[in-house]
């Protein structure tokens, strides 16, 4: 930046169209703005005329990524009745709706692990479901004693 630029000849970009300018006529008019150096080519310096401080609280301000939306849960049993299905695929579909990744899991305990097909069938059944509105990232797939899928919100 400034006078930390040892070039001989510099390139300005931006408002300039990319004229080559000696070291200290680019400072001459950079005049109360910077010189910062975007990069090198053949021993021409490449520099941009700009407030660096602006630039720097711009970015600040910016604050990087966007954040990603959290993965919502939905947690079953293997032997649930139709109305609670249909309550808990109400919240699944909005939680899609409104763009978050669903993970829906099958909890089994104790003799509940002998009916794992059960808990298949549910999340088989909850994809067909939501079809159209998610798509399952995979088939169901066993972790101890949970049966999990994932979904993803479709994109329109």
């Amino acid at each position: 930046m400034n006078d930390e630029i040892r070039h001989k000849t510099i390139r300005l970009a931006g408002d300039y169209n990319g004229i080559i300018v000696s070291n200290s006529e680019a400072k001459e008019m950079a005049g109360d703005l910077d010189l910062v150096l975007i990069s090198e080519q053949d021993g021409v310096g490449i520099c941009k005329v700009m407030d660096y401080q602006k630039f720097l609280y711009e970015e600040k301000k910016k604050g990087g990524q966007p954040k990603p939306k959290p993965i919502k849960e939905l947690r079953y049993r293997p032997n649930i009745d139709e109305h609670d299905f249909n309550f808990k695929l109400k919240h699944a579909k909005s939680f899609l709706a409104k763009g978050h990744k669903l993970k829906a899991y099958v909890m089994f305990r104790g003799r509940e692990m002998s009916f794992k097909d059960k808990g298949e069938e549910l999340l088989l059944k909850l994809s067909v479901e939501l079809e159209g509105i998610g798509i399952p990232e995979a088939l169901p797939k066993f972790e101890g004693r949970k049966c999990t899928i994932i979904f993803k919100p479709v994109i329109k």
